[in-house]
């Protein structure tokens, strides 16, 4: 085997163990809007084989793509649980989404959508996120509970899941300061086995199984032209926008290619089609994954680097019947470590100027606040726009910024 074939292989086997926990968390964060956990399971595995066989063979570069964090949260949390609206309308949002996308690549609209929305507030979004999905963990590993006098309180730091949350958060942390490859994943399965003992996961059935596509094709149009879906789908397209492109640009600098590269706008098309076939196989967005940095750091240069990425995730269908006996609070930990991770948008925020600072923080505020990733959105767009005009800063604001937040407001009041 020539050396360079081996380097993208290796580089390609760095990426999906550093991805790879996403088998297991979307999964666990899916099945909690309604979608039968199976379904999820080989929609995630599917749906991320697709769209980065589409990276490696047509767009030629060595990223992996996989269903959001914090996308699919926005799905269970939001619009499936505070708005109860049915994961099949749901998924046919992030159909329309995908859509939407897929057009936009091909003219070059999307890069446009991102050039005209201010970075304060893609900071402070991606910043919400991560707390957002912070809180998730904490709540499933029952750290965080409910409180009708203050909201929520501190649990019961001796229940198992707590206890076991804290151990592995523990165990990610000097993991990655070791540098240490699937850290993540290595995290759900310490868990995993931690939990053994107190009897909280099942036996499996067996070892080697195919989980069956029960959640495919089940998309429902027969809501989607209610008003109270617009906002949806703008919100997955706007954090979309921001994830997918923020993230390319950030590899992309790694990898020494510029986004003017004609690559990048086949990269974004990967990310449609991602999406597109995800939504019918029944997951939430697809999006390129900043972890596919450590399949660059590996030596990983080529399409071959996300082809072979591509085809672990299609074998690591064989593993459903381990992969499902997983309990949910296991991955608690690891979505602790991803919201800290997104955190670090924070300090690329300009907290000098007040009218950039103020709007970010209180996007990241509010959307945790408010338990959604829109609403928060929402507040967000409406104050930046507001302290613009009201200061007189008119140059920092365009017409797609303001169509959006008229949108906004338009769901506010009519809500």
């Amino acid at each position: 085997m020539k050396p360079e074939v081996k380097r993208e292989l290796l580089a390609g086997l760095t990426t999906f163990l550093t991805m790879s926990y996403v088998l297991i968390v979307n999964p666990a964060i899916l099945s909690d809007a309604g979608i039968p956990k199976e379904g999820v399971i080989f929609a995630t595995a599917v749906a991320s084989a697709v769209a980065t066989y589409t990276m490696g063979i047509y767009a030629g570069l060595p990223f992996a793509l996989a269903p959001g964090m914090g996308l699919n949260a926005y799905f269970a949390y939001t619009v499936c649980g505070q708005m109860g609206i049915d994961w099949r309308t749901a998924l046919t949002a992030v159909f329309i989404e995908g859509v939407l996308f897929l057009i936009m690549a091909f003219f070059g609209a999307r890069r446009a959508i991102f050039r005209s929305m201010p970075k304060s507030l893609a900071y402070g979004i991606s910043a919400g996120i991560g707390i957002f999905i912070t809180f998730i963990g904490l709540k499933n590993a029952h750290i965080v509970v409910p409180s009708h006098s203050t909201l929520v309180k501190l649990g019961d730091l001796k229940s198992p899941q707590a206890f076991i949350t804290v151990l592995t958060l523990i165990f990610i942390t000097v993991l990655q300061r070791k540098k240490v490859k699937g850290s993540l994943l290595l995290g759900i399965l310490f868990a995993v086995l931690l939990s053994v003992p107190f009897g909280l996961v099942e036996k499996p059935h067996g070892i080697v199984g195919l989980p069956r596509p029960v959640a495919a094709f089940q998309l429902d149009f027969s809501h989607i032209l209610s008003y109270s879906i617009v906002p949806v789908v703008m919100a997955f397209l706007l954090v979309d926008v921001f994830d997918t492109v923020g993230t390319l640009s950030a590899l992309c600098t790694r990898l020494g290619i510029s986004l003017k590269d004609e690559r990048v706008g086949r990269a974004l098309t990967s990310d449609a089609v991602g999406t597109t076939v995800g939504a019918l196989l029944g997951t939430s967005t697809v999006t390129t994954y900043v972890e596919s940095a450590s399949g660059v750091a590996a030596g990983g240069r080529t399409g071959l680097t996300a082809i072979t990425v591509a085809t672990l995730f299609l074998l690591s269908l064989f593993l459903y019947p381990l992969i499902s006996v997983i309990p949910t609070f296991a991955t608690s930990a690891v979505l602790i470590y991803v919201g800290y991770f997104m955190m670090e948008s924070l300090k690329k925020i300009e907290w000098e100027e007040i009218t950039e600072a103020l709007p970010a923080f209180i996007t990241f505020t509010a959307i945790p606040l408010t338990y959604s990733i829109s609403d928060g959105m929402g507040i967000g767009f409406i104050t930046y726009t507001a302290v613009k005009v009201l200061t007189g800063n008119w140059k920092d604001l365009n017409k797609v910024l303001i169509l959006i937040t008229v949108t906004f407001l338009i769901k506010f009041l009519l809500t």
